[in-house]
């Protein structure tokens, strides 16, 4: 059997934040920043570089997950797939100025299990929140 895109679900988290896109452009992609927020890993801002997120390791689960970077559009648009326990998704973040700052979207697609859906949905408003902490924090 076969799954095709319309049988997923997409996840959409969007904040509009006071602070200029080059400046979330720098928390989304320097791995000091990312690790304050998000979790450690050793990522870089590099088409086709593969990395690691590193989150707390659970009962049947290490805490890897696997990705791949898809597209990088410097303060603009960051693209990597986001694979971890069974959920091969793509994660797409968009960052679009304001007169008050920046509209930061991001998008998760490629959920096929409701449980999966709902977690994301969790971790992504608690990680949203800590950017916008880190953010608030840097200079």
């Amino acid at each position: 059997m076969t799954t095709s895109a319309a049988d997923t679900r997409s996840l959409v988290v969007e904040r509009e934040m006071p602070h200029p896109p080059e400046k979330v452009w720098r928390a989304l992609t320097e791995r000091d920043l990312l690790e304050r927020w998000l979790m450690k890993s050793d990522f870089a801002p590099v088409v086709g570089k593969r990395f690691t997120l590193h989150a707390p390791p659970m009962p049947n689960w290490d805490g890897a997950i696997d990705c791949e970077v898809r597209v990088i559009e410097a303060n603009k648009r960051l693209s990597y797939t986001w694979n971890a326990l069974g959920l091969e998704s793509v994660v797409d973040w968009t960052l679009t100025p304001t007169k008050g700052g920046t509209l930061v979207r991001m998008e998760q697609s490629g959920f096929r299990q409701e449980n999966h859906y709902q977690g994301a949905n969790y971790g992504w408003q608690n990680f949203m929140g800590n950017l916008g902490r880190v953010l608030a924090e840097t200079t």
